[in-house]
């Protein structure tokens, strides 16, 4: 899938492709950031924000041929997203990082950033992420309220109560806490506050349950 329009990230965390799961870069971004794992994110490798992503360039793609340039290609095309790519440089891969500058930087404009290996791209990702939180904090008028909320986020009880719920898994469950901040809150919502957070079928779903 192409998929690469805009997701809503929950406050503070990153969801990552699928196909990273297990992966060096995702085991050294555990306990840094709040990674969540989702399938059919197309062409997008991680979700910083509701506004930018990464595109993740490994040593591997590089030397595998032109897919890894079709798919920046389309992702340009296809999304209004601040797109940031992050290619690994290294002995092996220097030799096309000429080529992958040209396209990204002058053919494309975007941004690129190299790093030596997956660890270090799990370092930027995780600076990329505070950036990130400052922009969010500034777009809300830096709410006093916030750490109180994220406090209340964290809690596991709460957080799966929420995703017994059908239809309601890991990130929408964070969503319905962030805007409604509480169980019993979520419980007397209407169909239409619901549907401003989940869409229409979930909603109908949570308001039935």
């Amino acid at each position: 899938p192409v998929t690469a329009g805009p997701i809503v990230v929950p406050y503070g965390h990153v969801i990552g492709n699928d196909k990273w799961r297990g992966s060096e870069v995702a085991q050294r971004l555990q306990g840094k950031v709040r990674l969540i794992f989702e399938d059919g994110l197309g062409l997008v490798d991680f979700h910083l924000s509701n506004r930018t992503c990464i595109l993740l360039i490994s040593e591997a793609d590089l030397v595998a041929g032109d897919e890894f340039k079709r798919r920046l290609v389309r992702f340009r095309n296809a999304s209004s997203l601040r797109g940031i790519v992050i290619v690994e440089k290294t002995q092996i891969s220097d030799q096309y990082f000429l080529g992958v500058q040209k396209l990204v930087v002058l053919e494309l404009g975007m941004v690129l950033l190299p790093v030596a290996n997956q660890g270090e791209a799990s370092q930027l990702i995780t600076q990329l992420v505070s950036f990130c939180v400052r922009d969010q904090n500034r777009d809300r008028g830096a709410n006093p309220f916030l750490c109180k909320q994220r406090a209340q986020l964290t809690e596991p009880a709460v957080l799966q109560t929420v995703q017994q719920i059908p239809g309601v898994g890991k990130t929408k469950a964070l969503l319905l806490l962030q805007q409604f901040r509480s169980i019993h809150r979520l419980c007397n919502a209407s169909i239409n506050e619901l549907e401003q957070v989940v869409g229409r079928t979930v909603a109908q779903q949570i308001y039935t349950f």
